[in-house]
């Protein structure tokens, strides 16, 4: 039997992170958009950006501010199937923002360009 994605690694700034199951990355790159005229429609190219999610715990002694800074950055997305997807242009949106309780979740958008894999 084949073995399927599962987990992923991801690595901030040559750091690793420890996230929970159910990350999610969404790969950039050109596609196809609609472009609708009288009874037709056609197609336009539109560059979309990368989307890279993750759950980090936070921990006692942690600064969190010091983690995720608001600059760019390496992020490495290494799948337990072999793939791994690289930006060196990657960068955090969103406030940071946790919760308590539960271990004390951060949740993590990055974005980027269009990923190198190697």
């Amino acid at each position: 039997m084949a073995q399927t994605l599962g987990l992923i690694d991801i690595f901030w700034n040559g750091v690793k992170l420890d996230n929970e199951p159910g990350g999610r990355v969404k790969l950039g790159g050109l596609r196809n958009t609609e472009v609708i005229y009288t009874t037709k429609v056609g197609r336009a190219q539109k560059m979309f950006a990368s989307e890279i999610e993750c759950t980090v715990p936070v921990e006692a002694g942690q600064r969190v501010t010091d983690s995720y800074g608001i600059g760019e950055g390496e992020l490495q997305v290494h799948c337990d199937t072999g793939q791994i997807f690289s930006w060196d242009d990657a960068f955090l949106t969103d406030a940071l923002e946790f919760t308590a309780g539960e271990g004390g979740k951060l949740k993590l958008m990055f974005k980027g360009g269009i990923p190198v894999e190697a």
